[in-house]
């Protein structure tokens, strides 16, 4: 994933943040769009579109590489915008967000009246402030650009600030922090960064990744018995259908099991089977599999 995606991802779940970024109250009704600018070669990826023609269009561009005919293009982009849509709005103003200062072009000409305008504001992620202090929507941002070594320790930080704090749509942000936190670390499988930013299973259970594990395990395996479900009953069938849940499950993070222990597994009454589907989710090694059915015996 693209550094930039990040980014739009973030201001489609939490327009709030562009908001934050300017440091004024987030405004009702706005909505963040991509617009294609028809006959033309330019598309405009971050568009805060108003909710009626008395307001202010916000145009929004992550910069993470030197490109030193950014502006032509950008301020091309806006103009063009600003002439086909003009009845939507009254005023206009355009964030450009840089990891530090050293991304942004060196010579702004012929741009400097518009660069240096109220119009323009430029935002270098290095220079918000600390993570702690901050929004946790521009938190989240500065998390884009953190070295290796500070991420986990940061990203454990504001999964707990997600936690503890009032804020809207927890659940998206700690979608988010995962994905900044695989983005970097890209070695890691989503549960394992999940589990270093200190998820509990029930919270892990309730994030999207395990959601949509569990709903695709579930349905290979209901595909798979089916026709045995037909022909057994149905409670019996449902029954098989979660053991048969709970052994791919384990297979997929540990590998082929003994044959001792799939046959122990296969036993299982249905309560049993239940809280094994919800313990397996902490088990770190087969070991501790051997140990909860020692305990549930």
């Amino acid at each position: 994933m693209r550094r930039d995606s990040l980014f739009y991802q973030l201001f489609a779940q939490l327009p709030q943040t562009l908001f934050d970024l300017l440091g004024i109250d987030t405004p009702q009704g706005y909505r963040f769009d991509s617009v294609e600018l028809k006959q033309t070669a330019f598309r405009i990826d971050g568009v805060f579109v108003p909710p009626d023609p008395s307001g202010t269009v916000y145009f929004c561009e992550v910069q993470f590489q030197r490109d030193n005919s950014f502006y032509d293009r950008f301020f091309a982009e806006i103009f063009l915008y600003l002439r086909l849509y003009r009845h939507t709005f009254s005023h206009w103003q355009a964030v450009v967000i840089y990891p530090h200062r050293q991304v942004e072009q060196v010579s702004f000409e012929p741009y400097e009246v518009l660069v240096n305008s109220h119009h323009l504001h430029r935002v270098y992620l290095n220079e918000l402030g600390s993570p702690e202090e901050l929004p946790l929507s521009l938190a989240l941002m500065q998390l884009t650009v953190l070295p290796e070594a500070e991420m986990p320790t940061a990203a454990r930080l504001l999964a707990e600030r997600t936690r503890t704090e009032a804020v809207p749509r927890p659940e998206v942000i700690m979608e988010l922090i995962t994905t900044i936190v695989l983005y970097k670390f890209t070695e890691l499988s989503r549960e394992e960064v999940l589990h270093m930013l200190g998820f509990t299973t029930e919270e892990l259970k309730r994030t999207r990744f395990y959601r949509d594990v569990y709903a695709e395990v579930r349905e290979e395996v209901y595909a798979e018995v089916r026709e045995e479900v037909l022909q057994q009953g149905l409670q019996q069938g449902l029954q098989q259908g979660e053991t048969l849940v709970v052994l791919r499950l384990l297979r997929r993070r540990f590998g082929e099991l003994p044959a001792g222990l799939e046959e122990r597994i296969r036993q299982l009454p249905a309560h049993e089977i239940e809280a094994l589907a919800e313990a397996l989710l902490d088990f770190t090694a087969l070991e501790e599999v051997f140990a909860w059915l020692e305990r549930s015996s």
